[in-house]
């Protein structure tokens, strides 16, 4: 009987601890200038894509794409509308009205943000 007790506390307190490092995401803390530093596609992938693009969260509901690679050039994206909703990030999808790219917060923290697209591509972000 004790060991089950035993089992049961360890495991709240490792079930608590992975939470309490958790940053939740709001709009308020995702506001500022993120760099993309990688792509992968999955989380178990060791293959890192290295990005070069810059996501500025704006106070007005808006984020720009910034510094995006094509063809030996670099663009920046129209800005378009982003919210947070129950701890997910959705972004306006460009000319496209009403429909939204969507991520999950894996790991958030002042300076880190890691998102999970919806087919599973992970987004690696450093705040700047």
């Amino acid at each position: 009987m004790k060991k089950i007790n035993v089992v049961a506390i360890l495991s709240s307190i490792l079930i608590v601890s992975n939470n309490v490092y958790a940053e939740p995401l709001t709009n308020q803390n995702v506001q500022g200038t993120w760099s993309l530093e990688y792509t992968k596609k999955s989380e178990k992938s060791q293959e890192l894509l290295p990005r070069e693009d810059t996501w500025v969260f704006n106070d007005n509901g808006t984020v720009t794409i910034k510094n995006i690679p094509r063809e030996g050039t670099y663009y920046d994206q129209l800005p378009v509308s982003y919210q947070v909703e129950n701890d997910k990030l959705k972004v306006a999808i460009l000319g496209r009205s009403g429909k939204f790219d969507n991520f999950s917060v894996l790991s958030k923290d002042e300076k880190n943000m890691t998102l999970k697209a919806r087919f599973g591509d992970i987004y690696q972000f450093i705040k700047k």
